[in-house]
């Protein structure tokens, strides 16, 4: 199958095809005998990688983001000669601190990071603590980062390297939700999820800025099911980890997570 006829076959829009374009390339290096990787892959490029992989033959790759359990991963593609654990990680993470009492967020250190000019795919998981904040980012960034990234809006941090084995992954927070709802319809289980009006839901649904398992999806009435991870551009992850019974009134019970 010709390399053509692979993204024909697996690219489910024009910016997928980019990103498996890019990466077809790469397995072709590590198939020359030469080591390759990505950059950073959000969940729904990973999936994306999956299907290519797996329509390329599994050629042989592994993921890793620097810890277990990171959302934001590379693929290593390895060639013929190298094992997994002699692949050298080409990102390195960074410790930022502050003083100043002030309650930073995921969004703060990446928007101060992006608006250096960064692309996005170079900054893999932001991992924010009480006053300390571990990022991981490509290693061709270290030094600038190192000398330039101060500052996260008005608070000033003091920035250093650390070893990936001394990362703080502070415990994800979820907020458990029993409801009822009409149906399993999307905009009502994401209603549900992210305390909306079932309107609301719809419009951000045709929005484009709804993911169903990492994958855009634009249709409202798509049911969804246990297990199912839904994801909102500016709302961020929840997943549906329970469907049950009906309810006196035939309504369905469901449990959600919410991550905060």
């Amino acid at each position: 199958m010709t390399k053509t006829e692979l993204l024909d076959r697996v690219a489910r829009s024009a910016e997928e095809r980019q990103l498996l374009s890019r990466l077809l390339d790469k397995i072709g290096q590590a198939g020359r005998g030469v080591p390759a990787h990505t950059p950073f892959l959000s969940e729904a490029q990973q999936e994306a990688a999956v299907r290519l992989l797996n329509a390329a033959g599994h050629p042989r790759h592994f993921f890793t983001g620097g810890y277990p359990g990171s959302e934001r991963k590379i693929c290593a593609l390895l060639p013929d000669w190298q094992e997994e654990d002699s692949f050298e990680p080409p990102f390195t993470a960074l410790r930022c601190r502050w003083q100043s009492g002030d309650k930073l967020t995921h969004r703060d250190f990446l928007g101060s990071i992006l608006g250096q000019g960064i692309d996005r795919e170079k900054v893999g998981d932001i991992l924010v603590g009480d006053g300390v904040c571990d990022i991981l980012v490509m290693e061709e960034l270290r030094q600038y980062l190192l000398q330039s990234f101060d500052s996260a809006g008005r608070t000033k941090l003091k920035v250093e390297e650390i070893p990936l084995s001394g990362l703080r992954v502070p415990e994800k927070q979820v907020k458990v939700i029993h409801d009822t709802v009409n149906s399993l319809r999307l905009d009502s289980v994401m209603a549900t999820g992210f305390s909306l009006s079932r309107g609301k839901a719809a419009d951000l649904i045709s929005a484009g800025r709804v993911e169903v398992n990492h994958a855009l999806c634009l249709k409202s009435d798509r049911t969804v099911g246990q297990g199912d991870t839904l994801t909102c551009r500016g709302l961020g992850k929840c997943v549906l980890t329970e469907v049950g019974g009906l309810s006196k009134k035939g309504r369905t019970m469901i449990v959600m997570e919410r991550y905060l």
